[in-house]
């Protein structure tokens, strides 16, 4: 996670039974423990930082807004600084993307100091330059908010553990509050955008994406910006810009690869 935060959340009850039966983050090293997980990888920013993004299509990443703006000039980072390592551990990646174009949620506003105002607006999506159709790297669909006390679990990367992903099985839904999910889930520096997981009839899920580190009564939570609505309005204007660049183009015009995108 590239900023931490602290907050305090009057109307969380956090009980230590609720932490306790939480399980330990573990390193995802070896083929058959990552082989599910694949479609979670690094997020190689402008070579100041990484986040972690997941394939919610073949040629699409989810992620952290804010994990797109520099945290010292504020500015937007441009995407063609943006590199996708699929299923990224000891040195080596399933597939390797760039980045084509970005698009950060319409009602994210990048403030590092002011609260949790945009967590629940904090989506991006990445369209990569070219798909991922890697029969073992298999994009996650996604669901709605899942209601407190949910069991959930979150794939990601982080500081002292960059080159592999870890994952934790067994975390908690804390509380939902104004579209924010308040979980048990651990999180370091670089797991902003890490998506958290939920098993639905059989298949997993991602149902929200990692915000921010917070701290509750002394207790160490995350915070993850619920999908649905934020979800929808972030793919409805990714198309909106895709045809845009398209109107510009004029029919019969090929793109090109080098083009760039306006910034909102």
């Amino acid at each position: 996670m590239r900023r931490w935060m602290a907050l305090s959340i009057m109307a969380l009850v956090v009980t230590t039974t609720a932490f306790a039966q939480d399980s330990q983050l573990r390193r995802l090293t070896n083929g058959d423990d990552a082989k599910a997980w694949e479609a979670v990888g690094r997020l190689n920013i402008g070579g100041t930082g990484f986040c972690t993004g997941a394939l919610i299509a073949p040629n699409m990443v989810l992620t952290a807004a804010h994990c797109l703006f520099d945290k010292k000039t504020g500015k937007r980072i441009d995407q063609g600084q943006v590199e996708f390592l699929a299923g990224w551990r000891n040195g080596r990646a399933s597939a390797y993307r760039n980045v084509k174009q970005a698009v950060v949620h319409p009602d994210f506003v990048y403030a590092p100091r002011n609260g949790t105002s945009s967590v629940g607006n904090d989506l991006a999506l990445l369209q990569l330059d070219r798909p991922i159709r890697n029969g073992t790297i298999r994009p996650f669909s996604t669901q709605a908010t899942p209601q407190r006390g949910a069991k959930v679990a979150v794939v990601s990367y982080g500081a002292g553990r960059s080159e592999a992903p870890s994952l934790q099985e067994l975390c908690s839904v804390l509380a939902l509050q104004r579209g924010v999910l308040v979980t048990s889930c651990a999180v370091d520096s670089g797991s902003s955008g890490a998506p958290i997981f939920m098993v639905q009839d059989g298949e997993v899920q991602i149902v929200s994406i990692v915000s921010a580190k917070a701290e509750v009564e002394g207790k160490a939570v995350s915070l993850g910006t619920s999908l649905g609505a934020p979800l929808a309005q972030l793919q409805a204007a990714m198309v909106a810009q895709q045809s845009l660049l398209a109107g510009r183009l004029g029919p019969g015009m090929r793109k090109d690869t080098g083009a760039k995108f306006l910034k909102p």
